[in-house]
């Protein structure tokens, strides 16, 4: 009865542990390609599986590249090895953010229907005394719909802050001076006798 319980116990905790990864329903692969003279193919650099409503991810594998001395810079994108084309826009990054001593971050594009627009990757210096945390990161962001401009209406700006604009004034609040000097010139010049 013990060990039935204990099989339960197991298989529940397992499934409390599976839970989270099972809500990633989206998997890519990075891959990147040094940039010199004499162009390498792309190579895969990670893998990451992600929910593109919740933008949660997890990265499931990360080969940190051997590059030689001469590669200065890196393209970093979504390749497709079948037809050797890029399925997404690229970014460049440093070759240093791959060494020892840094702690890269790909940072996921998504686009509001949840396909990918690219992939970048920045990288911190790793401060051993400051933080345990020194593998590879991922970030997902999603474009969303931007704020619509309102019509017909003039934007003031004062110091880099949006003032509201002062309606408009009628023709008798703007020249009621010229109605004023027509009064006066009538009351003040005489007649012929």
């Amino acid at each position: 009865m013990k060990f039935l319980a204990l099989f339960a116990a197991l298989l529940c905790a397992h499934g409390v542990a599976a839970t989270p990864s099972s809500d990633l329903i989206d998997a890519i692969t990075i891959h990147m390609q040094p940039l010199t003279i004499s162009s390498a193919p792309a190579s895969p650099l990670a893998e990451i599986k992600y929910n593109p409503s919740t933008l949660a991810a997890e990265l499931v594998a990360f080969e940190a590249p051997e590059l030689s001395p001469e590669d200065k810079l890196v393209r970093i994108g979504v390749y497709d090895p079948a037809t050797s084309t890029w399925k997404s826009s690229t970014s460049m990054t440093s070759a240093e953010s791959f060494s020892k001593g840094y702690s890269p971050t790909f940072v996921i594009s998504l686009d509001a229907q949840g396909g990918i627009l690219g992939v970048t990757c920045k990288s911190g210096k790793i401060d051993a005394g400051q933080t345990r945390d020194f593998g590879p990161r991922v970030k997902v962001l999603k474009s969303g719909k931007g704020k619509l401009p309102e019509l017909n209406r003039p934007i003031v700006l004062k110091e880099g802050k949006l003032e509201e604009p002062v309606p408009e004034k009628t023709l008798l609040q703007k020249y009621w001076w010229v109605a004023l000097g027509v009064v006066m010139i009538l009351m003040t010049t005489g007649g012929g006798e």
